[in-house]
């Protein structure tokens, strides 16, 4: 049975690099196999985590449905765009609203996360990973030690949507058989 894995891009811009980044680990995942879900966080719209509105209406069904998404799946992939040498707020949101989510949806328990991001910077905004696995490690997520940075980003991706760049493609495709390989060897839902 293939491993089943979630794609989402920590942006809704249009014309992002990360969208675009999230859409070819989407290929070259279907490539290795993968049953592969891509969504858009813009699909899930929520406020700003408060505790106060949290304890006043619960958590938003938007977080419900995303956080029994990431529990449907073996595995995820974010691509991330960098803030700051941080997360983006749309990221950080997103995952902490998930993680109030019911305990018995489980979102994040045996999770395995591939991280990638995608700047028009020379580092390609791989200093923002460091604080986005350290959030997802907190919350129960395990994470692939290789992930993808996609510098020079406005220029980096193809006609078939893939890196042009063949350093940058094969960091790409080690990135993605990390995932599944940690997935098949039981380390994850899988």
């Amino acid at each position: 049975m293939p491993a089943k894995v979630l794609l989402f891009a920590g942006s809704v811009r249009s014309g992002s690099f990360n969208v675009s980044l999230a859409q070819a680990a989407n290929k070259v995942l279907a490539e290795m196999g993968a049953e592969t879900t891509m969504i858009s966080l813009g699909d899930y719209p929520l406020p700003l985590v408060d505790e106060d509105l949290k304890n006043e209406k619960g958590v938003p069904e938007s977080a419900v449905r995303l956080a029994r998404l990431f529990a449907a799946h073996d595995g995820l992939f974010i691509a991330s765009p960098e803030y700051n040498s941080s997360i983006p707020p749309l990221v950080k949101n997103a995952i902490d609203w998930v993680s109030l989510a019911p305990r018995d949806i489980k979102a994040y328990a045996g999770l395995t996360v591939a991280l990638g991001a995608a700047s028009n910077g020379a580092l390609g905004g791989i200093r923002g990973l460091y604080h986005l696995r350290s959030v997802l490690m907190n919350v129960g997520a395990q994470i692939v030690t290789e992930q993808a940075a996609i510098s020079r980003a406005a220029t980096a991706f193809g006609d078939d949507g893939l890196p042009t760049d063949e350093r940058q493609l094969k960091m790409l495709q080690s990135t993605c058989r990390s995932l599944l390989e940690n997935l098949t060897e039981g380390r994850g839902r899988a």
